[in-house]
């Protein structure tokens, strides 16, 4: 049995244990002696490392999605657990059981699909219900829609992420229709269900996750608009108008020119799309970063490329013992706030006039 787990390490910790490089870079020391730069995984998280000493002894002898024993020192570095390798050796994958390395989605992902389809079929509109019946009654792609993630590390990376997020957004695509009565409902769950279709065959995850060739040239939403494409040839009676909305919703879904999307959202669905999505992504993002490393105890959580920030542990704040305040000050009496009396008022009118002669 693999132990110990990524999140079971504590800081200040000399682990023996078992990973997945998910990295690998060869870097140099200032004096020019190479040192490595992994990044390692099991179905629990990950963890930075570094092997500063005999590093060429061991450089070559493993790579990028092999699995290794290591002997460390974990310590904290900018929030985050980091490790430290003095030793290291590759292992045959014939000696760990896969399922210890990848993450997973704590859903069951037979029970998603199911959930999914059931969702698929509420759909009003038939042309839409058909053609999202015809993606999930391809024996390829719902096999891929079951396993696939739906980012290589950025939100809901893991086994099922995809399938998980798509059905998180078909929750909130049907809070905002019923909030917004001019939204079309179908239209909105259509776009949800494809909108990272392209991922598919964008992402590779047999291993850890990266890129396949596919998608480091063409990227999710070409490779998507593709699928539809192939899917539209056999729905001739689909209304072409309509297949152009589907349409602009993938293409639209970042958001912005800059965020990868040739259009920004130009109707109510597809800016709703956009939102939702976008919301749902922070939220895991949020939610990822925060749990992550939390047995350090820190009260901030390392920097976030993804959200740009640090998140607050908000659980460990509300804990914080609170400061004792510091006692008040004595204070002078105060004033009384009783109207003078006409003797007080008289010689306040004296000593006003003798201070007007003087200065004239």
């Amino acid at each position: 049995m693999k132990t110990p787990y990524v999140s079971e390490l504590l800081a200040n910790q000399a682990i023996t244990g078992t990973f997945l490089v998910q990295s690998k870079e060869v870097r140099q020391k200032k004096t020019g002696e190479p040192y490595l730069s992994l990044v390692l995984i099991d179905k629990t998280g990950d963890i930075e490392a570094k092997m500063w000493d005999n590093v060429a002894e061991v450089m070559d002898t493993f790579d990028r999605d092999d699995f290794i024993r290591v002997k460390g020192m974990t310590q904290s570095y900018q929030n985050r657990l980091q490790l430290t390798i003095h030793r290291l050796a590759r292992l045959d994958d014939a000696s760990v059981d896969f399922a210890d390395y990848f993450p997973v989605s704590k859903r069951d992902r037979d029970e998603m699909f199911s959930e999914l389809q059931s969702l698929v079929a509420g759909i009003q509109n038939p042309h839409l219900r058909g053609l999202l019946q015809s993606f999930l009654a391809d024996p390829q792609l719902a096999a891929a829609y079951r396993l696939a993630p739906a980012a290589k590390s950025v939100h809901h990376a893991f086994l099922g992420g995809l399938i998980e997020h798509v059905l998180s957004l078909c929750g909130l695509a049907r809070d905002m229709a019923a909030h917004y009565p001019y939204v079309d409902l179908d239209l909105l769950l259509t776009g949800v269900v494809l909108h990272d279709i392209g991922k598919l065959s964008e992402l590779t995850y047999e291993r850890s996750f990266g890129y396949s060739d596919e998608g480091q040239l063409l990227g999710h939403i070409v490779i998507g608009l593709r699928m539809l494409a192939e899917k539209f040839a056999t729905l001739p009676d689909f209304p072409p108008r309509l297949r152009t909305l589907v349409e602009h919703m993938l293409i639209s879904h970042h958001g912005e020119l800059e965020f990868g999307s040739p259009k920004q959202p130009l109707f109510p669905e597809a800016l709703l799309l956009h939102h939702l999505d976008n919301l749902d992504s922070k939220m895991e993002c949020m939610r990822a970063l925060i749990e992550r490393d939390s047995s350090s105890g820190a009260l901030w959580t390392s920097y976030s490329p993804a959200l740009a920030r640090t998140a607050l542990r908000k659980a460990l704040f509300l804990e914080k013992p609170q400061p004792t305040p510091a006692p008040a000050p004595a204070s002078a009496p105060a004033a009384s706030s009783a109207p003078p009396t006409p003797q007080q008022a008289g010689l306040f009118a004296e000593k006003l006039q003798g201070a007007l002669r003087r200065r004239d």
